[in-house]
């Protein structure tokens, strides 16, 4: 009878392979009694400065023989563990006449992909950018000054904008599935300790390797790729899928899974001329704030654990200030960079990265207020969202004087209203370069006033430190999709559409790689259900 063990409580420097003999002590049992273990979750515990300590959650087996003692058995850490069992569905009995389209590469259309190769569906997957090994040079090039290629960016191409998107693994999700994405992940190049990190970082070095991955097996399995093929109109006939047009030609499609991504402005447009079912949804926006890294670690560390940090890692954070509406940290990058988020000419976005060594001086997150835009707006407008988004990029990219520069300012500047100094250089990460300016210029006035307004309240949180030497970046526009495309909660497709199936961040269904990658995951899965191999 497997048993979990939970709140077991080590300090950071203690040897983790040492950890059976913890256990065993805790089950009040031999340590060879125990056949196999594993770890469920590990995260710091740092509340306590002068004692740091990791809190593990584990499950074991044990030999038959073994007794548990009476005290044991009574513990509240200590219960039976039954695993959820991964669904693996039966293949349906109805006829499909071509194999499935996946529209888009990111995590939702990668994980649907490599279902549906592995149950044997040969799926083709389209993907208006290029393969991830002509990615990579094309976005040096652009962060040392070239020109932007509106289908080859940080947000265009194979494995989405989440190949260089830092690599969070978090997910407030949890279940077989989850637990079957994160070992695709490790077996296609993650670490395996992304089973059990409490925050689960694959880094975005490593990235372009994982997706490389899993198009060679889904390419194995049968599958197809094909890059720089844009789908820019549906065949739709007697409400059912007949067809996608793209860049490259007409596809036959009677089952096409829509996983385009947050950033696909034009497509958006293009489903919403066609009369495909659309809603504006609430999305997340703001700006990005930047510190050194050796600050937080210093804050959350402690000033004397430095010797920890081989250990523990660049600190990272979590805050939110209660300030009606909310301001909330978001994608927070320990030891990471600024980089654009930039999809269209002529606007300009932040994000942020990191690596898997988080090695850089800076920390760097998402400071974000969710915005209704039909309230900001006064309209029902389906695309309301992306024309907020459109405005105040495009302020921004005039601010980087029309040359995607960053606009920013020092964090207490912006709270207190003062004017920027002209020429000022202030540090950052951002590689392209950046440029003094007023960052209330670019945003919506609602969301400027929430960010003077909860700043100082996240410095309270972290009495007086968390503002020091910080500076702002902006705007943060892609925190989430503002659009979400309706579809039914059993089939997932879209009611009156069969066979178009709306997945991932694009579809307004997920909120990051783990929540994209298992709504997939959950498509492929109802595809294999009704269907037979074609």
């Amino acid at each position: 009878m497997p048993l979990k063990l939970s709140n077991i409580r080590l300090p950071v420097e203690f040897p983790e392979a040492e950890l059976p003999q913890v256990l065993a002590k805790q089950l009040q049992v031999p340590t060879d009694s125990l056949t196999r273990w594993r770890i469920l979750r590990k995260s710091l515990d740092a509340r306590s400065r002068n004692s740091l300590q990791f809190v593990y959650s584990a499950v074991v087996d044990l030999t038959a023989d073994a007794e548990l003692h009476s005290l044991t058995r009574a513990s509240r850490d200590i219960e039976e563990f039954i695993p959820d069992e991964f669904e693996e569905p039966p293949r349906g009995d109805e006829g499909l006449g071509e194999r499935p389209v996946v529209v888009g590469s990111g995590p939702a259309g990668l994980l649907a992909a490599y279902y549906l190769a592995l149950r044997g569906y040969r799926p083709l997957v389209i993907e208006r950018g290029a393969a991830v090994r002509e990615r990579v040079p094309a976005i040096r090039l652009f962060d040392t000054g070239g020109a932007h290629d509106p289908e080859n960016n940080y947000l265009f191409g194979e494995g989405g904008a989440g190949t260089f998107s830092d690599g969070k693994l978090t997910c407030r999700m949890s279940g077989s599935d989850v637990d079957w994405v994160l070992e695709q992940f490790i077996e296609c190049g993650g670490k395996p300790a992304i089973r059990y990190e409490h925050r689960p970082h694959l880094g975005s070095n490593r990235l372009p390797l994982l997706v490389r991955n899993f198009r060679r097996k889904i390419e194995a399995l049968g599958g197809e790729y094909r890059f720089n093929c844009r789908m820019e109109s549906l065949d739709i006939a007697d409400g059912r899928m007949r067809g996608i047009g793209t860049s490259s030609g007409y596809i036959p499609a009677s089952q096409a899974v829509l996983a385009i991504g947050h950033s696909a402005r034009d497509t958006y447009e293009m489903l919403h001329q066609l009369g495909v079912p659309m809603e504006a949804k609430p999305f997340q926006l703001g700006l990005r704030i930047e510190q050194p890294q050796d600050q937080v670690n210093r804050y959350k560390y402690g000033r004397n654990n430095h010797q920890y940090l081989g250990l523990l890692g660049a600190a990272d954070y979590t805050l939110v200030a209660r300030c009606q509406p909310n301001l909330f940290t978001f994608c927070m990058c320990a030891g990471g960079e600024v980089i654009p988020s930039v999809s269209e000419p002529y606007r300009f976005c932040s994000n942020g990265m990191s690596n898997s060594r988080h090695d850089t001086p800076y920390a760097n997150s998402g400071l974000v207020v969710t915005l209704d835009p039909c309230l900001e707006l006064g309209t029902q407008h389906p695309l309301a969202g992306i024309e907020i988004q459109r405005r105040f990029e495009a302020a921004a990219y005039q601010v980087g004087r029309a040359n995607y520069l960053a606009p920013i300012q020092w964090a207490k500047d912006f709270i207190d209203g003062r004017t920027a100094k002209v020429g000022e250089t202030l540090p950052s990460s951002y590689k392209r370069g950046t440029i003094s300016a007023q960052l209330a210029e670019v945003l919506p006035p609602i969301i400027a006033q929430t960010i003077r307004a909860g700043l100082p309240i996240m410095d309270e949180q972290w009495s007086g430190n968390f503002l020091k030497q910080a500076t702002l970046v902006g705007p943060e526009m892609r925190g989430s999709s503002p659009v979400r495309i309706p579809r039914n909660s059993e089939s997932r497709q879209v009611d009156g559409i069969a066979g178009l199936y709306p997945v991932g961040e694009g579809a307004g269904y997920a909120g990051g790689i783990i929540s994209a990658a298992v709504d997939g995951l959950r498509t492929a899965k109802a595809i294999v259900r009704k269907f037979a191999i074609p």
